[in-house]
């Protein structure tokens, strides 16, 4: 790849990253770079009328996507090149409740999500985005919509508490996530002044047109989150109070991601895993499908999904335990064939690249990795492989991700956590056991995972995005010389 192309694809990392402070923006992002490359956008709930040669997209919830390209060589019994990543990052979630008054400051209830590293929430200048329901009327009929929103400024902030008060902090920093962890909106004080908050009471609610109460859980007569939020999220919106009816929303860093360092070598930002990984295979998909003739001499269907709810383990509707990829792939094998036993022969002709986010060596703690496996910056791609099935890896499957690597002369590296260190997991465990499909765990390597600000080296970006075009291009010649059940 010419310097000016990586730079090109780093840049555009930067900018799916800085479009993507949620899952649902994510989802988003993704969906108009399919649409503008030339995807059609499917639903779930009709019927799939598809061809050969053609490519679609579909969403499960706004927060998860699956994008394929079907090769114009494509057959029903044919494989699947799958790369799953996933969307969701650790985060602190609004409660369903989020009202909170202490000490005449009003707060924010917030609850964790995943497993991530609190501290480093602390004295960051935070923002709240996600989605909201929204009751819409026209012309006498109503109806209900989910819009996303994001506040561009800083309007929260968990401060730490002063070294004065508490002089064993640097002895080890212990965090109540109830009590330690919510974010201070404004002051009492400050809300009344400007007539949008009372510490007690609340506006009486409102009647709608068609003789319904207005929503009196985030409507004109809230009682469950600041008057003061809704404010700013219905000022976003151009919409009234009474017009939302529910939301998720999350807690957001607002400092946008960057390329940084003193050689300009790193990407200094929030969510890299797993958008990192998302991002490298959506642009791979894109670019491996963009010509006329690269789905010509294809005999499978090139796939990505970018699943949700992968940090707090997979188990939703949307998420990578969920039946979405079962249905996809059936719905496509039984738009060519009625044979409901050439769906089983697609499985065991398919191949699936779990690409999630690895654990690269940390110079002030090396003695957290096994001797033989550290993980480099600017390595490229590590391929993870646990014999307690933790990961998916196995000889077969790390072949030929290599020998993809090898013939591009793309660096590869190795990973197993150390004996007497537990070992993390990622949706190829999930998907291999669900679908009987044979899977790889792959991850660029970073630094400060599961911080609200991590980081990773540009190199590697250019190295994954590569790796992964090379995989859609050249897994189905490579597969026909690999013989092992037979």
């Amino acid at each position: 790849m010419a310097k000016e192309e990586s730079h090109d694809v780093v840049s555009d990392l930067i900018s799916f990253l800085n479009a993507s402070p949620t899952a649902f923006h994510a989802v988003d992002e993704a969906k108009k770079r399919l649409l503008i490359a030339g995807f059609e956008q499917l639903s779930e709930r009709e019927v799939w009328n598809l061809e050969p040669g053609k490519k679609y997209f579909f969403t499960r919830n706004y927060s998860t996507i699956v994008a394929f390209a079907i090769g114009q060589r494509y057959v029903a019994g044919n494989g699947f090149h799958l790369i799953g990543a996933h969307t969701d990052s650790p985060s602190l979630k609004l409660k369903p409740v989020s009202k909170v008054v202490k000490g005449g400051i009003l707060e924010v209830g917030v609850q964790t999500y995943g497993g991530g590293l609190w501290h480093t929430w602390f004295d960051r200048d935070l923002t709240v985005a996600g989605r909201v329901i929204l009751r819409e009327e026209k012309e006498g009929s109503v109806s209900y919509s989910h819009r996303l929103v994001r506040i561009e400024e800083p309007i929260m902030r968990i401060p730490t508490l002063a070294i004065h008060l508490d002089r064993v902090v640097n002895d080890g920093l212990k965090i109540n996530t109830q009590t330690h962890l919510l974010p201070i909106l404004a002051t009492s004080l400050k809300a009344e002044l400007n007539k949008v908050s009372s510490e007690n009471g609340s506006v009486e609610s409102v009647k709608h047109s068609d003789g319904t109460q207005a929503n009196d859980k985030t409507g004109t007569g809230n009682t469950k989150h600041h008057p003061l939020l809704l404010q700013l999220i219905t000022s976003k919106l151009g919409c009234k109070p009474d017009e939302i009816y529910d939301f998720e929303l999350q807690a957001c860093d607002t400092q946008p991601s960057i390329v940084a360092g003193a050689a300009k070598e790193f990407i200094f930002s929030g969510r890299l895993d797993n958008l990192f990984m998302s991002f490298c295979s959506l642009k791979a998909l894109i670019d491996a499908t963009s010509s006329d003739s690269s789905l010509k001499e294809e005999a499978g269907v090139r796939m990505v999904a970018l699943f949700d709810h992968e940090e707090c383990g997979s188990d939703s509707a949307q998420g990578a335990g969920s039946p979405v990829i079962l249905n996809a792939l059936s719905r496509i094998t039984n738009s060519f064939s009625s044979d409901s036993k050439l769906f089983d022969k697609g499985i065991q002709r398919s191949f699936l690249v779990s690409a999630d986010m690895a654990h690269a060596l940390h110079p002030n703690y090396m003695d957290k990795h096994e001797e033989n496996h550290q993980p480099r910056l600017h390595g490229g791609l590590v391929i993870k492989l646990n014999a307690n099935q933790r990961y998916a890896t196995n000889a077969v499957t790390s072949f030929i991700f290599r020998e993809i690597a090898s013939k591009h002369n793309l660096p590869v590296q190795d990973f197993v956590v150390r004996n007497d260190m537990p070992c993390g997991s990622t949706i190829g465990p999930i998907l291999a056991s669900g679908l009987g499909i044979r899977t790889v765990d792959v991850g660029a390597p970073q630094l400060s995972m599961h911080s609200i600000r991590e980081m990773c080296a540009v190199d590697d970006v250019k190295y994954s995005y590569e790796h992964f075009k090379a995989f859609f291009q050249e897994f189905s010649h490579l597969d026909e010389k690999i013989t092992v059940d037979i």
